[in-house]
């Protein structure tokens, strides 16, 4: 797996355009590390941290960051098998977290605290897909 931690600057420009001002909900698919991958001079570099455990000190961290922008976790699952894609893409935490908007989004990312507490993302994430969605309501129709 190509490790996706971080958008690069075309996905992140791309984000930006749309439209800031409606309800946004983000699907968050995430692979761990082994051992957490902390920069070298960090606090937690030699501790021998899982990637689960370094994940865990970042939704411990930003979890008020998000309850502050007026985001929630919507749904959290457990990752199964896949049925349709690539076999050996696997997922150790799956969710989708919801804004009340973009600027919220960009507001937590830009908080001094969410800061702080990326650092342990960073660490315990081998890859993963960030997914940018609008509600389109539910119903019995797949359109």
């Amino acid at each position: 797996m190509t490790g996706y931690i971080d958008p690069d600057r075309a996905q992140f420009d791309a984000f930006k355009a749309l439209d800031r001002d409606t309800e946004l909900n983000m699907l968050n698919l995430v692979k761990f590390n082994d051992l957490a991958n902390y920069p070298g001079d960090h606090d937690l570099a030699r501790d021998g941290m899982t990637g689960a455990e370094a994940y865990a000190l970042y939704g411990k961290h930003s979890a008020p960051v998000l309850k502050k922008v007026g985001g929630s976790i919507l749904w959290r699952g457990h990752f199964e098998t896949t049925l349709i894609g690539p076999s050996d893409e696997t997922w150790d935490a799956m969710f989708i977290a919801r804004y009340p908007n973009a600027h919220a989004f960009l507001a937590m990312i830009s908080d001094p605290d969410y800061k702080q507490a990326v650092v342990h993302r960073q660490a315990a994430v081998k890859t993963s897909r960030l997914i940018r969605t609008q509600n389109a309501g539910a119903g019995d129709r797949f359109e």
